[in-house]
């Protein structure tokens, strides 16, 4: 039975696993809109890649709704290449070499609308057309399963770990495509990783997964909206700043770190003016930091306390 959600490219509701006795996810919530680039964020070990597996019906689950382009991930099958996933490891033919993987592929894939020449240059990887599989960099690995997985026209794909092994060039190349892919065509994406800069840079949606549920589920700008920017003030006067600042207009005082950075809230009152404002009153700053609000640090206050 094909179900539908309406603007929602995946869905899953009430997701339950457990290996044994340890129970992996436990309720889990999560819906990628249409058109959406989404980031699954999560420590080491807390089931991401468990939940792709679920999702894509690869592991058995004890409890659940699942639903992908309103398919159910037993009938996967039956999407005829709209939905693709990349895992971690690429499982590729080691004895094939670039040009045959996406040829063989291409026999296989029912509605193919790039030619394999085209997908190695979009991948940047036509210069090791004739190399086989196995004497690829991990990389380099990684650049011929997307382009297998770009043969025919996705409307869904699951990456997981898309930035591993690959260079800052590499990384750069993958974020682009990503978004023109997103951009041009509408594709939309669950990418599972825990490199939170280069989701920032790209993500509209993000997802904390952590002791197997979901935490926190926004659009990126939502989830930072009124986390305010925070000095981080160095004098040589604490307690005469601390004072100071206290009783200072648009700045809220937090904390001092065991480093001696006093911690101020910017309100309404910039860097510069905090630091001018200090100095006039003969106190001068020997190191002033910003912390503005980022993927990062959300997530580090979300699983604080957790193990990595």
């Amino acid at each position: 039975m094909v179900h539908s959600s309406k603007n929602l490219a995946l869905s899953a509701s009430n997701l339950c696993k457990s290996y044994g006795d340890y129970s992996v996810l436990n309720n889990l919530q999560l819906n990628v809109e249409s058109g959406a680039i989404h980031g699954l964020v999560g420590l080491n070990g807390s089931g991401k890649t468990t939940t792709l597996e679920c999702i894509l019906g690869l592991q058995p689950f004890a409890d659940g709704d699942i639903s992908l382009l309103g398919y159910a991930p037993s009938r996967l099958h039956e999407a005829e290449g709209r939905i693709v996933s990349i895992f971690d490891s690429p499982s590729l033919n080691p004895q094939l070499t670039v040009r045959q993987t996406l040829e063989h592929a291409a026999l296989l894939c029912q509605k193919p609308v790039r030619k394999p020449a085209q997908l190695e240059t979009l991948l940047g990887i036509e210069r090791f057309t004739d190399f086989k599989i196995k004497n690829l960099s991990l990389g380099n690995k990684r650049r011929a399963s997307i382009a297998q997985a770009l043969l025919g026209k996705p409307e869904l794909i699951l990456l997981d770990e898309p930035f591993n092994g690959l260079d800052a060039g590499g990384v750069d190349d993958v974020l682009a495509l990503i978004k023109q892919l997103n951009e041009d065509e509408g594709t939309s994406f669950l990418l599972s990783s825990h490199q939170l800069p280069y989701l920032e840079q790209i993500c509209s949606h993000l997802s904390i997964l952590h002791q197997g549920k979901i935490v926190i589920s926004d659009r990126v700008e939502q989830l930072l909206s009124g986390h305010l920017p925070v000095a981080l003030v160095h004098c040589a006067k604490v307690d005469e700043a601390i004072d100071a600042i206290k009783i200072m207009a648009g700045v809220t005082y937090q904390k001092t770190d065991q480093d001696g950075f006093i911690h101020v809230e910017l309100l309404a009152l910039d860097s510069a003016e905090l630091n001018a404002n200090l100095i006039q009153q003969g106190i001068p700053v020997r190191e002033l930091r910003i912390n503005r609000a980022s993927l990062s640090t959300l997530f580090r206050t979300v699983t604080s306390g957790s193990a990595s």
